[in-house]
Formats: structure tokens, sequence, C-alpha cells
């Protein structure tokens, strides 16, 4: 069975992160809905680094619709529009009660997350500019942070977008199922996505 997934844009989003995030999913043979959380509801807008995204809707149009995934991008400039945003935050908040996956990387985990806090005992990550957001008791200094009990995960940056989409795979869908997707990419060694025995299936 397909997997479900949201990943919101906004002005300011990350590109890398928000494209890497995008791909992997289609890789993964998820069903991707890409939205626009923009107030004016545009569907096309800039960047962080000024490329042109598109969204396919807007969030309004599928705010009742149910995902196996809502994963954030970054970029400040993104982040501080979801965090504004009443109909994400209250997707992300629905996503939580119904104990399904919530994803956030680079500022999203502190400027969204951390600043509404929807996730006060969750252990975080986040991009090392904005570590001041997340408590300490909580922070978590690795690339890609999975909290099991609160079913969030979190990451830092542009340079972890990859780790962070496979750990999503491999959380939607298995270890053996996330090897036939980073395969044919030829990644490299040290993401140690080498491939899984019938064990590991």
């Amino acid at each position: 069975m397909s997997k479900k997934v949201l990943v919101p844009i906004a002005p300011g989003t990350e590109e890398m992160e928000a494209i890497t995030i995008i791909d992997m999913m289609i890789r993964a043979g998820y069903d991707v809905v890409t939205a626009t959380a923009d107030f004016d509801g545009a569907l096309t807008m800039r960047g962080s680094r000024g490329i042109t995204l598109t969204a396919e809707c807007s969030l309004v149009d599928i705010a009742d619709d149910e995902f196996d995934a809502v994963i954030l991008p970054g970029g400040v400039g993104g982040s501080e529009v979801f965090r504004d945003s009443t109909v994400l935050v209250e997707i992300v908040r629905q996503q939580m009660y119904e104990g399904k996956l919530v994803a956030a990387i680079c500022a999203a985990p502190a400027l969204v997350l951390q600043h509404h806090n929807l996730y006060p005992e969750a252990l975080m990550t986040c991009h090392p500019s904005f570590q001041s957001h997340i408590p300490e008791k909580n922070w978590r200094v690795k690339r890609v942070t999975y909290d099991v009990n609160h079913n969030v995960m979190t990451s830092q940056g542009p340079g972890t977008a990859l780790e962070f989409a496979m750990e999503i795979i491999i959380h939607l869908s298995g270890k053996a199922h996330a090897w036939t997707v980073a395969e044919p990419m030829v990644p490299v060694p040290n993401l140690h996505y080498h491939k899984l025995g019938e064990a590991d299936a």
C-alpha cells in the first residue's frame, strides 16, 4: 500500500531540502502532495536561494486529508511562514494527536515545532544556528534524530537532507524498501545504505 506524504513549501523554503525530500519520497513510490503555506495562496514562490518552487495546491485544499507523514523543509523564511500558518500548525497538531510521523529539518524544528511547544518532551535536533531554541534536555547533536516515543524525526540542514529522507523511508517502509531506493543512487559509503540481508528486511 502506497504511503501519502505532505511536504509544505513557502517563500524562503530551503530549496535543497525541499527538492531532496520531494524527490526521495517520489523515488520511494509515495503519493507526495506539495502544498503552499503562503498566506496569499500563491503556488509559485522563490526559495531561500532565489530558486523558483511550485506547489500543487494550497494547504486549505488538503487540510482534511490524511497523511502517513508530514515533512517540513527548513529555511528561515519558509519556517517563519510555517510558524505563522494556523492551517499548517493545526495539520501538524492533528498528525501528532493521531500518532503519525511528523518530520522537520533545519530551522523548522526550532521555529515551528518548538515555537508552538508541540513536542515538549521529545528529543530533537535542528540547524546548529537554532540550537538555543531547543531546551538542553531535549537537544541531540545527531544529524538525524528520531524520537520513537513521540514519532517525530528532525535533522540539521541541507547537508543532512539525503540522510533525513532515507530515514523517513526506512521508518515508513522498512530497510529493504529503502535499499531499493538507495542502490540506484550510488550513495557515498559513509551513509551506510549498504545492501541489506534478508534478516534486515
